[in-house]
């Protein structure tokens, strides 16, 4: 599996930490910036995670930023993506398995601890099979294609 990330400066710390540990779990991460805790435009990092992830070139991503808003909303500004800003472990399943995340953003001030027992649940769980899910989520996807 190919994990994306992206991070903008107040983010960058972890997103090292972040890449090192899925290394460890032997995932192929792809690194989208930046590269330094110098200021930059968050929107900048988003919209090439959320490109490269509709273009396939990756099958997942994550996006971290201070708060992790700001990086949630840019991703969710991209057509075919369902970005969720996860505090918790149980936000990782939901966001994924209730309503098809495929990126998850973070909070650059998150205890690495919490942000390691996120990333795998997020990464281990899957799309709902029940109706109900489908259901919603097909509408969101109905909607925006209307927009």
């Amino acid at each position: 599996m190919k994990i994306g990330i992206a991070s903008d400066h107040g983010g960058y710390k972890l997103k090292l930490k972040i890449i090192n540990f899925l290394n460890k779990q032997k995932y192929e991460v792809k690194d989208y910036g930046t590269d330094s805790e110098e200021s930059v435009d968050y929107t900048d990092f988003a919209f090439n995670l959320c490109k490269n992830l509709i273009n396939k070139n990756i099958d997942l991503g994550i996006a971290i930023c201070k708060t992790g808003i700001g990086m949630s909303i840019a991703c969710n500004k991209v057509k075919g993506i369902r970005c969720a800003k996860v505090d918790s472990i149980k936000d990782a399943y939901c966001s994924k398995n209730h309503n098809f995340a495929n990126v998850i953003s973070l909070n650059g001030t998150m205890s690495f601890y919490l942000v390691k027992k996120i990333i795998i649940e997020f990464l281990n769980s899957s799309n709902s099979k029940e109706e109900r899910h489908i259901r919603r989520v097909n509408k969101i996807t109905e909607y925006e294609n209307e927009c």
